[in-house]
């Protein structure tokens, strides 16, 4: 481990507000559930602690888990979340490029690679001998740095949407990157959403509006406090949200800033903290969970790594006042984190048709289930 700590500092020696994430904690820990915080009547149970660096999460027609990676480059199907059997993990892809995200459309699932989006047909017929993924989109924009994994989803529109992240950390990058484009299922009639976007590694719709919210994190290297991540809803496609030249909707950027002014662009709907790391969210439309959640956000914040004191590593909870706008986030899930030490990383929220709510946490490789009242947590 010194020796691990000595070559990170190294790596990083140039950048002042390195923390000690990156020097304290392995790369994979184990699940520490009974840590875990929850308000009262809530429940939190470990479904799998065998998803190593699970993402994004997807639910499959039957009942099938889904979960994309980064690291390892696999794509994992997980049975038996929803009872009626053992929990099973399976690894139904590997080999790809940061096969961040997974969406299940028509009984296919779509996974993302960093220049390309794949299809694994019919994949509940095939679980146990997976079909060779099939390249649907291709020759994505890609330019070797930064953000080049892809949380994916189909809208309401049928159509699949996929970021294309900011290949560094801040640059001007024109309107190849730092957007959200759509294309139909088959990958054709690409289309440009949105822009003025760093990374964005999570978006959802509003059930009723159909309109699109999505987390956008801030740029590094401005200090502990500024900019903060972004909650970002987009009502006109086209529409842009400031990178590189404004942050947070009010913060010029120090090299980029001077070139187009704040009050060209979207504001952030709400502003959720600096390097919180905020990634996948869903609006939660269950029963099971009291009335006041009902229709909020809940979002994962997969936690800073270049703060002088640790922030995010929790998942909160987003409501909405009488005039629709979101209103500060309060913690739904904490203690991933004691201290300047981390064990869990929340990266994805998925609500299930019995009204809890799956997490996927990176950094132990695990599944959590949230519920709420009588609700048994799964063992």
């Amino acid at each position: 481990m010194k020796r691990l700590s000595g070559l990170l500092r190294a790596s990083f020696s140039g950048m002042a507000s390195m923390t000690a994430l990156c020097l304290c904690v392995p790369a994979e820990a184990a699940p520490q559930p009974e840590s875990l915080q929850v308000p009262p009547g809530f429940h939190i149970s470990v479904v799998t602690d065998q998803a190593p660096n699970a993402r994004e999460l997807a639910r499959g027609a039957r009942g099938t888990i889904f979960a994309g990676t980064r690291g390892p480059g696999k794509v994992y199907a997980i049975t038996g979340v929803d009872g009626g059997g053992p929990v099973v993990v399976r690894t139904i892809a590997e080999g790809l490029t940061l096969p961040v995200g997974v969406a299940y459309h028509d009984g296919d699932l779509y996974v993302s690679d960093s220049q390309r989006i794949v299809v694994l047909r019919d994949i509940e017929n095939h679980l146990d001998k997976p079909p060779r993924p099939e390249t649907v989109a291709d020759n994505l924009p890609y330019r070797i740095g930064d953000h080049s994994w892809k949380f994916i989803a189909f809208g309401p529109d049928n159509r699949l949407y996929v970021p294309i992240g900011a290949p560094c950390n801040v640059c001007d990058v024109g309107h190849d990157f730092g957007k959200i484009i759509s294309m139909a299922p088959d990958g054709t009639d690409r289309r440009d959403v949105a822009f003025g976007i760093r990374n964005t590694v999570g978006f959802t719709w509003q059930p009723g509006s159909g309109t699109m919210w999505f987390t956008d994190n801030g740029r590094d290297n401005m200090g502990d406090d500024m900019p903060s991540d972004e909650l970002n809803r987009l009502d006109t496609p086209g529409q842009s949200f400031g990178y590189p030249y404004c942050h947070q909707g009010n913060v010029p950027d120090p090299e980029f800033g001077k070139q187009h002014a704040c009050s060209e662009f979207t504001p952030p709907a709400l502003l959720l903290g600096a390097h919180v790391a905020a990634l996948g969210l869903r609006f939660y439309e269950g029963t099971q969970f009291p009335a006041a959640y009902h229709g909020n956000l809940i979002i994962a914040e997969h936690g800073s790594w270049n703060r002088s004191q640790l922030a995010g590593y929790q998942v909160v909870n987003v409501a909405f006042g009488a005039d629709g706008k979101p209103m500060a986030p309060k913690v739904l899930v904490g203690g991933f984190r004691q201290g300047q030490h981390a064990w869990g990383r929340p990266a994805d929220v998925l609500p299930l048709p019995d009204g809890s709510v799956l997490i996927s946490d990176d950094l132990s490789g695990s599944l959590y289930r949230l519920s709420y009242g009588e609700a048994a947590p799964t063992p």
